[in-house]
């Protein structure tokens, strides 16, 4: 499906998936991790939640929003690591963070597969998953939805989930919230009495099968699902347009 028409592709869907995860957000850093993410930050920013704060992934916050591998026009302030780190600890930012496994509570893990003594391969380690989802709200990415991402168990936990904070008490659920979860097939969340995750949407083209199917784990799904709304006529020209003329999100979420 070419990128060039008026009907969107399954990565501009995705694209506008991740949008929604900041809808509303207000002045809150916005923390994308992975390309489909980022644009939908940036369209995000330009649409529905101008207050949304970007940066240039590394110090700057950025005054405008500049297609992707452009640096800033207009740099509105200053972040160094130690303000960054400051935002996570007051909950003032939204992060979506990858999975190398997610289990049905929501607990990840970016650190190894395998046994944990003698894995069978190292990632990228535990990095900052702990602090961000017993700090801040997060979402997760996963471009490619199977049953090696989406697991039973974790081989290690990362990113903490709802059964995991629920046990440890107050200093770990009181700011703990999994929004949302995207995937190349549909929308994810846990508003599920038991807070284990359930299929919200799908996209257009995917069947309840094929998720269900690619998932490791009985997933909770309603009687009637929707399909993820895909973009405006607007928001497919800013996409292809101003934000990613060079298509980034077809590499990611290849038609």
């Amino acid at each position: 499906m070419s990128g060039g028409g008026t009907t969107a592709t399954r990565a501009e869907t995705c694209v506008v998936a991740c949008a929604e995860v900041w809808r509303d957000a207000g002045e809150v850093l916005a923390s994308p991790m992975g390309t489909v993410p980022a644009i939908g930050a940036r369209l995000a920013r330009l649409t529905f939640s101008p207050d949304l704060l970007l940066t240039d992934g590394e110090a700057l916050l950025m005054g405008d929003v500049p297609a992707m591998g452009t640096p800033p026009d207009v740099v509105e302030g200053w972040l160094p690591y130690r303000a960054h780190l400051a935002l996570v600890a007051t909950g003032r930012r939204h992060v979506m963070m990858g999975a190398s496994q997610l289990d049905r509570f929501g607990n990840q893990n970016i650190s190894c597969i395998g046994d944990w003594e003698r894995p069978g391969r190292q990632l990228l380690g535990v990095r900052g998953a702990p602090a961000n989802t017993v700090n801040n709200t997060t979402s997760y990415w996963v471009p490619k939805h199977s049953t090696r991402v989406f697991v039973e168990r974790v081989d290690m936990v990362c990113g903490v989930g709802h059964d995991r904070a629920r046990e440890a008490g107050p200093a770990a659920a009181r700011y703990h919230r999994i929004a949302d979860v995207v995937t190349d097939l549909g929308v994810f969340d846990f508003d599920t009495p038991d807070r284990t995750m359930r299929l919200r949407s799908l996209h257009p083209g995917v069947t309840v099968e094929q998720v269900t199917r690619a998932t490791g784990f009985a997933l909770t799904v309603p009687g009637e699902v929707p399909y993820t709304r895909e973009p405006t006529a607007g928001e497919l020209r800013l996409i292809r347009e101003e934000i990613d003329p060079e298509g980034l999100r077809e590499r990611e979420v290849p038609a």
